[in-house]
């Protein structure tokens, strides 16, 4: 009899220990989950602060891009575009629409602005990009050729000309532009501190004179 009782008792025993393990394992699954639920709360909090930060930084990016454009087109046009710069989301990621914009009308910049607008709004957002970077590792220094193409107008490349002089001494930026000389020459010496002229000689070899 008492050879069963004390069976009965290393059985008892026994499942207190299976109960007291379970127990403990269960309780350091709980604090696991808790655990899991503060990171959780933590990870949506930063991940909001993020969203935040980022909105931010869009609504930033966006007038600091439509601001040089627009103060480019304005310098070289009588009649200028002005650019928007329009962030949406899709499908789960950020998208970038650039518009070109006029009395309250909107357009896309291909195909439908011509006579040297894309020119210039190209090499002011090129100038903006730079002046953000800001990176130390990379020299200061601009190569162009034939930046205004398309633009049509002397007057028009002669203000464009003198935005590049003016870029350049305000942000200490190298410019080095190739031109086709669609202006005078006289209008180019004014706004650049070197001018070399590319000829060709009979032969066909190239031969480079410095006129300033």
């Amino acid at each position: 009899m008492s050879t069963k009782l004390q069976e009965l008792r290393s059985k008892i025993e026994h499942k207190k220990g299976m109960r007291d393990q379970l127990q403990h394992s269960i309780d350091a699954l709980e604090q696991k989950i808790n655990k899991s639920q503060r990171m959780l709360s933590r990870y949506e909090r930063a991940l909001e602060i993020v969203k935040h930060v980022g909105l931010a930084t869009q609504k930033q990016l966006e007038y600091h891009l439509s601001e040089q454009v627009s103060l480019a087109m304005e310098a070289v046009f009588d009649d200028p575009y002005k650019l928007k710069v329009d962030f949406q989301e899709k499908r789960g990621k950020t998208e970038v629409e650039i518009l070109f914009t006029r009395r309250d009308l909107e357009f896309p910049p291909l195909g439908s602005a011509g006579g040297g607008t894309i020119d210039v709004a190209s090499l002011a957002l090129r100038i903006a990009y730079w002046a953000m970077r800001q990176d130390k590792k990379v020299r200061p220094l601009l190569l162009l050729d034939e930046p205004f193409s398309q633009l049509k107008g002397a007057d028009a490349n002669k203000r464009a000309l003198a935005i590049i002089q003016e870029i350049s001494e305000k942000l200490n930026l190298q410019i080095i532009s190739v031109s086709d000389e669609r202006m005078p020459r006289e209008a180019i010496i004014n706004n650049a501190d070197k001018v070399f002229v590319v000829s060709q000689n009979e032969s066909g070899a190239s031969r480079i004179s410095e006129i300033k």
